[in-house]
C-alpha cells in the first residue's frame, strides 16, 4: 500500500499511551531498564522484563527502549558532548535522517522522547523508505537557522543511500542551502552510521551507535526543538534514570 502520510505526527493511540497519567510509569520503566543495562544485562531480555512488569504496550516499549541507556554509555556521551559555543567556526557532520525526522515529528505534534542521555528522539520509523512530509522543508530551514545562530562554518549532511528517496532529500537540502547561501554539502553512503561513529570532527545525531563511537557530538535536534519549536510535546522519560542513585 502506498505511503499516504502527510505528517510525521502521532500514532492514533499515542494520546492514550503517552498521556500525563502514563509518564510516571514510563519514567520508572526507563530507570529500571537503564539500571539493568548498566549491569550488563541484554537489552532484549531486559526490555521484556521491564515491559511485562509495567504491562507496557508495544509503542510504550519502543519509547522506553529509545529513552534508555546504561550509566556508562550516558557518562561517555556527556563527556564527548560539545557545548553550543564549540560550534562557532566548526564543521558539523549531520546524521541527516536522524536529525530531520526528529524535527519533523516535533513540528507535526508527535511525541519527542527525552532520554537518559539527554538526547531528543522521535517515535517515527522509516523502514527503509523516506517520504517527504509537510514539515520537511521547515525542518531543514530550522536546522539552517540553528546553524546560523550557532555560527557553524559548514554542515555536511550524511544520508543513507539504501533508503528510498534519499537522493531527492539530498537535492532538496542542497537547493535550500543554495537559496540561503549556506555552506552545506550532502552525500549518500551505504552505511553512514559506520562513518559517523568513527568521525573525529563534530557530529550531530542521537543514534546510540554513533554517540558511543564519535569523538565529539552536538545535540542538534534538541537544540532546534528547544529553540524553535516551543509547543513541542516532549516526554521527559529519562528524568529518573539520570538520578545519581542509578
Amino acid at each position: 500500500m502506498p505511503d499516504s502520510r502527510k505528517h510525521r505526527g502521532q500514532h492514533p493511540s499515542d494520546a492514550r499511551l503517552f498521556g500525563k497519567s502514563q509518564v510516571p510509569k514510563l519514567q520508572q520503566a526507563v530507570r529500571d531498564l537503564s539500571w539493568l543495562l548498566s549491569r550488563g544485562y541484554s537489552e532484549k531480555s531486559s526490555l521484556k522484563l521491564v515491559g511485562d512488569r509495567y504491562r507496557l504496550q508495544s509503542r510504550q516499549r519502543l519509547a522506553v527502549s529509545r529513552s534508555s541507556c546504561s550509566r556508562q554509555a550516558a557518562a561517555r556521551r556527556r563527556l564527548h558532548a560539545l557545548p553550543e559555543e564549540a560550534m562557532k567556526g566548526n564543521t558539523l557532520y549531520i546524521d541527516g535522517f536522524n536529525v530531520l525526522i526528529t524535527i519533523e515529528s516535533a513540528l507535526s505534534g508527535g511525541f519527542i522522547l527525552e532520554g537518559a542521555d539527554g538526547c531528543y528522539r522521535d517515535m517515527a520509523s522509516i523502514h527503509g523508505s523516506y517520504k517527504r512530509v509537510v514539515e520537511t522543508e521547515d525542518a531543514i530551514l530550522l536546522a539552517g537557522k540553528a546553524l546560523e545562530q550557532l555560527e557553524t562554518r559548514k554542515a555536511v549532511w550524511y544520508l543513507d543511500r539504501p533508503v528510498s528517496n534519499s537522493g531527492r532529500l539530498k537535492q532538496m537540502i542542497l537547493e535550500i542551502a543554495g537559496k540561503y547561501s549556506w555552506d552545506w554539502e550532502s552525500a549518500l553512503y551505504y552505511n553512514p552510521d559506520n562513518i559517523l561513529s568513527g568521525q573525529t570532527e563534530p557530529t550531530a545525531s542521537s543514534d546510540s551507535v554513533i554517540l558511543d563511537g564519535a569523538a565529539q557530538w552536538f545535540n542538534l535536534a534538541r537544540y532546534v526543538v528547544t529553540q524553535y519549536v516551543p509547543g513541542a510535546l516532549v516526554l521527559p522519560l529519562g528524568q529518573l534514570a539520570r538520578a545519581p542513585s542509578l
